[in-house]
C-alpha cells in the first residue's frame, strides 16, 4: 500500500527556515517524479515545486523561487523541501505528491499519490 508521510512542519517566525521531509513506501520511488503542493485556508491547492526521478531537473513556483529547494534521496525513499526566508504568506498545509512519470510536473492531476499534509505556520 502506498504511503507518503510528511514531517517537519511547525511554527516559525518570518525569516526563519524549516525543512520538510516526505518518506515514501509502497511504490517505486526511485523512478517517480515528486512534488510539493500547499493549501492555505480558503484557497485552492497550489503547486510549490517538483523534482524528476533522478533529481536532475526541478521546477519552482515564482512565489518560492530562490527561497525553497527541493531534493531527494532515492536510497532513503525520501524527498525534502528546504524552506528559507519564510514569509507569513507561506503559511499553509504542505502536501507531498508522487507521480508515476519521471519528468517534472506542475499540475496536481498529474500526480497519482498524495500524503496527508503537514502544517507550516509563519508568524509575522
Amino acid at each position: 500500500q502506498v504511503q507518503l508521510v510528511e514531517s517537519g512542519g511547525g511554527l516559525v517566525q518570518a525569516g526563519g527556515s524549516l525543512r520538510l521531509s516526505c518518506a515514501a513506501s509502497g511504490f517505486t520511488f526511485s523512478t517517480s517524479a515528486m512534488g510539493w503542493f500547499r493549501q492555505a485556508p480558503g484557497k485552492e491547492r497550489e503547486f510549490v515545486t517538483t523534482i524528476s526521478w533522478r533529481g536532475d531537473s526541478t521546477s519552482y513556483s515564482d512565489s518560492v523561487k530562490g527561497r525553497f529547494t527541493i531534493s531527494r534521496d532515492n536510497a532513503k525513499n525520501t524527498v525534502y523541501l528546504q524552506m528559507n526566508s519564510l514569509k507569513p504568506e507561506d503559511t499553509a498545509v504542505y502536501y507531498c505528491a508522487a507521480a508515476r512519470g519521471r519528468s517534472t510536473y506542475t499540475r496536481a492531476p498529474l500526480y497519482d499519490y498524495w500524503g496527508q499534509g503537514t502544517q507550516v505556520t509563519v508568524s509575522s
